[in-house]
C-alpha cells in the first residue's frame, strides 16, 4: 500500500465515512429499470444554483418518471446544499424520497474541517463519496450524462 493509500484509509477510518463510501458502486437509490442515467455537478453554493440543480432534478423527474436515475454529486461550495440546516432542505429530502441521491465530498468536507476545526453537520441522506470528481468520473464510465447547470 502506497503513502497515498494509507493516508487515505486512515482518514475514511478516523472520520467515519468509509464504511457508507460509495464511490465505485452504483447509486443506492437507482433504478433498476432506468434506461436514462444523469449525473447532475454541483461545485458552486450559490442559491441560484442549487435551486437549478432542484429544478432540472424535479423536471427530469416528471419526464422520465419510471425510467431515470439521477445522482447530485455536490463538492466545493457545492456540499452547501447538503448541510442539515440547508434553506433547501425539504426540496433535497423530497428528491432523495423519489430516488434521486445526493452524494458529498467527503474531501471537501475533510477541508472544511480542518479550515474551520469541525465538520459541518451533514443531511442523513447524504451519501458520502471520497472526492466528488472521481465520482463523476465513475458514473461517466457506468452510462451517466454529465450535465453541469
Amino acid at each position: 500500500m502506497d503513502r497515498r493509500t494509507a493516508l487515505i484509509a486512515a482518514a475514511a477510518i478516523t472520520t467515519g465515512w468509509a464504511t457508507r463510501s460509495r464511490a465505485a458502486t452504483p447509486p443506492d437509490n437507482a433504478n433498476p429499470f432506468a434506461t436514462h442515467k444523469l449525473v447532475l455537478q454541483l461545485s458552486d453554493g450559490s442559491m441560484a444554483k442549487q435551486n437549478t440543480i432542484i429544478s432540472a432534478a424535479n423536471s427530469v423527474l416528471k419526464d422520465y418518471p419510471d425510467t431515470v436515475s439521477i445522482v447530485v454529486v455536490a463538492f466545493g461550495p457545492g456540499v452547501r446544499i447538503l448541510y442539515a440546516n440547508a434553506v433547501l432542505r425539504e426540496a433535497v429530502d423530497s428528491l432523495v424520497a423519489q430516488g434521486v441521491e445526493f452524494d458529498v465530498c467527503m474531501n471537501t468536507i475533510d477541508t472544511i474541517a480542518r479550515k474551520t476545526g469541525h465538520a459541518p453537520k451533514l443531511n442523513p441522506h447524504a451519501v458520502p463519496v471520497p472526492y466528488g470528481i472521481p465520482r463523476i468520473m465513475a458514473l461517466v464510465a457506468k452510462g451517466y450524462i454529465l450535465v453541469r447547470p
